[in-house]
């Protein structure tokens, strides 16, 4: 059995340009269906985020039209009720991560407005990759590589990776509001960004890094990461 850690963002809104703030947090399929996935594989998760915040669903994520209609949208919001670690994470600056044999971050827009700036999540970020264990991130969850940047780049420079494109910002109605756009931010970091069709699965894999780039890339990038626990 192994051990995954969730790392998953503390925020319930994003502060947009003219300095409101949008309602957010995390993506319910995003959490979800990797979490089903790897539990009923027989592993354990663990839940950490910034300070040990309980994390806020986005309320958009748990609509029926998103997924796949009522049936869908009620079996999300069970297993999100049923998920006892997403309900007693742990502290991230606490984490150590010789405990655990793969790290996971799913999106929302909540990575944008705290994991993007969090020394912490940085720390975990930059550790998994240069351990060689693998490192899955979702949608939005990229956002939080931006943290990892210092005086001398960022080890995720060079890296192919995905996460949400500039299109789908768009269709989404937010890239006119948004203070920043997540493609734009990855490339400058100096990643090579691989901008798949809006809205299908894409899934990158580079060494030990595992990205997918939007809602429907959650289950493919689970499947990617479990031949890679084995």
């Amino acid at each position: 059995m192994a051990r995954i850690l969730f790392v998953m963002t503390g925020a319930d809104h994003w502060t947009l340009t003219d300095g409101t703030r949008h309602p957010t947090g995390f993506w319910a399929e995003e959490f979800a269906v990797p979490y089903r996935a790897f539990t009923e594989a027989g592993h354990e998760v663990v839940v950490a985020t910034p300070g040990g915040v309980e994390p806020v669903v986005d309320r958009g994520s748990l609509a029926p039209e998103v997924n796949g209609g009522p049936e869908g949208a009620a079996e999300i919001a069970g297993l999100l009720d049923s998920a006892a670690p997403l309900h007693h994470p742990v502290k991230l600056e606490d984490v150590d991560l010789t405990g655990f044999d793969a790290v996971y971050y799913p999106g929302g827009h909540g990575p944008m407005e705290d994991l993007a700036v969090n020394a912490d999540s940085a720390r975990v970020l930059t550790e998994v990759l240069r351990s060689g264990r693998p490192l899955g991130v979702v949608c939005h969850g990229p956002a939080a590589l931006l943290a990892t940047e210092g005086e001398g780049g960022s080890p995720f420079a060079g890296y192919r990776l995905t996460g949400f494109t500039n299109d789908e910002e768009r269709q989404a109605g937010l890239a006119d509001k948004a203070p920043w756009l997540l493609q734009d931010r990855l490339v400058a970091l100096g990643a090579e960004f691989d901008e798949g069709q809006p809205w299908a699965p894409n899934v990158v894999v580079d060494r030990n890094l595992y990205t997918g780039q939007n809602p429907a890339s959650s289950a493919p990038l689970a499947a990617e990461l479990l031949k890679a626990l084995g």
